[in-house]
């Protein structure tokens, strides 16, 4: 079963001519078509425009890092040509103008695209369940949550209907769903991958990141789709390693960070053992263990709830029924339409979000909300800045919870804002973050979250590399 498989040994079958681009992505559709009913991890699924264009690479040499290899795309970045409908009404019939600047990077090492995968509309959301067009479900058990807001591209990598996949990660939007699926999610350091094509959130916090089982597919995807971009102005001008090639090493003298912070939240009992064993293995390697202090983390959510929703609130003013997408048909004037094409385009937590967000720079309160928040964020960063002068990485659980059942958290929305109490610093702060499954309780996944210095993804995917080693977390599929 090609299927089964993870990239750098499909690719060696394609360029060893013993399977052609087409048997791979019909394998992965025949994936697809077996579990999409029970996961409905696809918005717009595009397996048959994927074997159109396999066929068309098989009369091509096999070059490129991807040649002939599938990946899914979270359906907030632009794919020419395909709806990007951010899992919204307001976006429900839009057609991409252009390529998202990543779309362009993976088309041209040879990738091909299964689908739009499903989200948290405009990626707000922990749990996958604010779609106007379906909810996801868990592929370990379909009566839980895959988390959020790249719920789909996790889960469709989990069940393996598709081998990696591209997600955005805001404020934990790939780390927190990678560890609810069991699989590996990163967020690379803010500028490190170009946002252009990617549908805006919160600018200052969004960034693309990638999923996959294997820490090699991971490592090169996020090889691929990294780097300067000169439609983006925020991607930074640094060197991108060959990530696929750092991977390899050990551990020894390593000193990975535990905050102690961290572990005055809410964390279950079962994850909390299940990460100290993970920690304790990592010990066993040759890493060093040291306690460390990141004293303003414990404000990391309300400054988050006050930055990100300000941005979105910006952001989301363009969605007006005017230049494209949803427009409502009865309204007596233009200030009628505007209000009642919102009012139906958009859904309750997005609304929420934008009247918090437009609170908080409103005339006579951006001095005490938005500006306090911002010099918030600035003590967080600095305070992992004075952490990393002792440690090299950062370590923690993920998530606080094991993943939650549907509706359980959706009347109370502070309770699903704490779903990333772990993991919005990393975006405040802009560092790399990833998590990577270290078990699983009653048949659920863990994950644990290392987090980086500023451009540092290598020596987490390294650490990856050695945990699957001990840990070989990909060879357990849900629904195999």
């Amino acid at each position: 079963m090609l299927w089964k498989k993870g990239v750098k040994e499909l690719r060696d079958l394609i360029i060893r001519r013993e399977v052609r681009p087409s048997e791979v992505v019909e394998d992965f559709l025949k994936r697809f078509e077996d579990t999409e009913p029970s996961v409905q991890a696809y918005i717009t699924p595009l397996y048959e425009k994927a074997l159109d264009d396999a066929k068309k690479l098989e009369g091509k040499r096999a070059e490129g890092k991807l040649f002939g290899i599938p990946v899914a795309v979270k359906d907030n970045i632009l794919i020419e040509g395909e709806k990007t409908t951010c899992a919204s009404r307001i976006l429900h019939n839009f057609i991409a103008p252009y390529d998202a600047t990543v779309i362009k990077k993976l088309r041209a090492e040879g990738a091909l695209f299964t689908g739009k995968t499903n989200l948290d509309e405009f990626a707000m959301g922990s749990s996958t369940e604010h779609s106007h067009f379906k909810r996801t479900a868990n592929p370990w058990d379909t009566e839980r949550v895959p988390g959020g807001s790249s719920g789909g591209s996790a889960a469709a990598v989990a069940v393996m209907s598709a081998p990696v996949a591209l997600g955005s990660d805001t404020g934990g939007s790939i780390r927190q769903p990678a560890s609810f699926c069991g699989v590996i999610g990163i967020k690379p350091t803010y500028g490190r991958v170009s946002r252009y094509g990617l549908v805006a959130f919160a600018s200052s916090l969004d960034q693309i990141g990638v999923f996959g089982r294997r820490t090699e597919d991971v490592a090169l995807l996020l090889e691929v789709i990294s780097g300067k971009d000169p439609m983006d102005s925020t991607s930074a001008d640094v060197p991108v390693p060959e990530f696929s090639k750092e991977i390899s090493g050990d551990i020894r003298g390593l000193r990975i960070g535990l905050p102690k912070e961290f572990f005055e939240f809410e964390v279950q009992k079962e994850i909390r053992e299940t990460f100290e064993s993970f920690i304790k293995k990592l010990e066993g390697e040759g890493a060093e263990i040291v306690e460390v202090s990141l004293p303003t983390v414990k404000y990391a959510i309300p400054a988050y709830y006050i930055i990100a929703p300000s941005e979105a609130s910006s952001n989301l003013a363009r969605y007006d029924g005017v230049r494209y997408g949803h427009r409502a048909e009865d309204y007596e004037n233009m200030i009628d339409m505007f209000s009642k094409t919102r009012d139906e385009g958009f859904g309750v937590e997005v609304k929420r979000r934008i009247l918090i967000g437009t609170f908080a720079l409103s005339a006579g309160y951006y001095d005490a909300f938005y500006l306090k928040a911002q010099k918030v964020r600035r003590l967080i960063y600095e305070d992992f800045m004075k952490a990393f002068r002792q440690v090299d990485v950062i370590a923690g659980p993920t998530s606080p919870s094991l993943p939650f059942r549907f509706g359980e958290r959706l009347d109370d929305p502070i309770a699903m804002y704490l779903s990333d109490v772990l993991t919005v610093p990393v975006n405040l702060a802009g560092l790399p973050g990833i998590s990577i499954p270290v078990g699983w309780v009653n048949g659920l996944p863990v994950g644990g979250q290392l987090i980086g210095r500023p451009w540092d993804e290598a020596t987490l995917l390294r650490i990856s590399r050695v945990w699957e080693e001990i840990f070989p977390h990909y060879e357990k599929i849900p629904m195999a």
